[in-house]
């Protein structure tokens, strides 16, 4: 199909719409890619946790910290996942999925260190990744008052 500058709807062209379902394409696949990323690592590091370190998180009594930290990963691996289905139909600001990834891997990261007894400064990090994860919801909230069906 060549993309020539033929009008449609409301003066916009086939150039410019094909660009935007080729930008939204780009981004669903990186939220799907990073969503399933962060879920096979969740898993991975659940059985870790649950086997491999049993024994080093009972000492440290931070098995309750480690299954958080899993937890908070695997949801937002799913948020993640289904962002991407959804930004292929509606327009999303562009801030919800980098919310959400840096905000795993701020929250669950430092939680999965200080778990293993690592150095106390990870402790202020865990709010600034659950701040990151509450900005990216509320702006999918805010992204479904503005985008309101027909």
């Amino acid at each position: 199909m060549i993309a020539t500058p033929s009008v449609l709807n409301n003066s916009q062209t086939l150039y410019s719409r094909l660009n935007y379902t080729t930008f939204t394409m780009h981004i669903a696949h990186k939220y799907r890619l990073l969503g399933s990323i962060l879920a096979f690592s969740a898993v991975l590091l659940g059985a870790f946790g649950a086997h491999a370190l049993k024994q080093t998180l009972s000492a440290h009594d931070s098995i309750q910290t480690w299954e958080t930290a899993v937890r908070y990963q695997m949801w937002h691996a799913l948020g993640l996942i289904l962002l991407s289905l959804i930004c292929e139909r509606q327009v999303l600001p562009k801030m919800i999925g980098p919310c959400f990834f840096i905000g795993t891997l701020l929250f669950s990261g430092s939680l999965y260190g200080l778990a293993l007894d690592g150095p106390r400064w990870l402790g202020p990090i865990t709010p600034l990744g659950g701040l990151s994860l509450i900005a990216g919801w509320a702006l999918l909230a805010y992204s479904c008052v503005i985008n309101k069906a027909p």
